[in-house]
């Protein structure tokens, strides 16, 4: 079917009480192993670029193999941007076939965010395109992005911000990390609950990569509407090459190596959908 928007498959699993898996792409081959994962488990999917995969590729080039391996699939697909980095680069993404766009004004001062997230969220109002936003800060680093420290959202300026801004879902800091953890995270799931009491629209989880099931699953039964999977996904792509060519050092096909890739991809994929509970859901 044609690429879908975000909104109606977040707005089911936020009256379903599960999460749509968000999972972020670098090339052909994991668009397509995240979308076999989706078809066989009858899931709603969203697949992801940030700015420096977009940077490597181009909107245009992703946007026309995800809308091309999409038309293929039985199941609802949506091609996110995910911590796009400015107002011209969401509109970008828009103009070139993105289905939904995140806006990352986490780094500017409160009012600063609900400026730029208001821009885009004005843009994708009139586009019909939903727009994404985060209050508070994901610490870590994943691709171009890092802080250096984590900062939880407050739930009353949560409220204020959705109110403020039109956004259509809101991506909350409860401790997770971008890449992966070095140590146990500690996550503030009080917080959480408390966000999900003041905030009517979806919520999203980021920096999942590395968090067990029952911390997935947890968030999701607190309210959390959107659960993004990134690093795992390039580890477990990359990881299976490494691994054929340890065992056959003389493989030179690179279709050889992103069949194996396609396959850890799949699998990983498969587990993840299946702890944020969107399998069965594509109906």
């Amino acid at each position: 079917m044609p690429l879908v928007t975000s909104k109606e498959m977040l707005e089911k699993a936020q009256k379903g009480g599960y999460a749509v898996g968000a999972f972020n792409v670098e090339n052909m081959e994991m668009v397509k192993a995240v979308i076999a994962a989706a078809e066989e488990l009858k899931a709603p999917v969203m697949l992801q670029t940030t700015p420096s995969t977009v940077k490597y590729g181009t909107l245009e080039t992703y946007a026309a193999i995800v809308a091309a391996e999409a038309k293929k699939a039985s199941v609802p697909v949506c091609l996110h941007l995910d911590h796009g980095s400015s107002f011209e680069l969401a509109v970008q993404a828009i103009k070139a076939g993105y289905t939904s766009v995140m806006i990352d004004g986490s780094k500017e001062d409160f009012e600063g965010n609900i400026a730029v997230s208001k821009k885009v969220a004005d843009v994708g109002l009139a586009a019909g395109i939903p727009v994404e936003a985060e209050l508070g800060k994901v610490g870590g680093k994943e691709d171009d992005l890092e802080a250096d420290a984590d900062t939880n959202t407050d739930p009353q300026e949560a409220k204020e911000f959705a109110e403020r801004t039109g956004i259509t879902s809101l991506a909350v800091a409860i401790g997770t990390a971008h890449g992966f953890y070095i140590g146990t995270p500690v996550l503030d799931k009080e917080r959480l609950s408390e966000i999900r009491k003041v905030v009517d629209i979806p919520l999203v989880l980021h920096g999942a990569s590395g968090l067990t099931d029952e911390d997935v699953s947890d968030c999701v039964k607190r309210g959390i509407c959107k659960v993004n999977f990134a690093t795992e996904l390039r580890a477990a792509y990359t990881g299976a090459g490494k691994k054929l060519l340890a065992e056959k050092p003389d493989t030179f096909d690179p279709k050889a190596l992103g069949k194996v890739g396609m396959a850890a991809v799949t699998e990983l994929v498969k587990g993840r959908m299946k702890v944020c509970g969107c399998d069965g859901k594509a109906f």
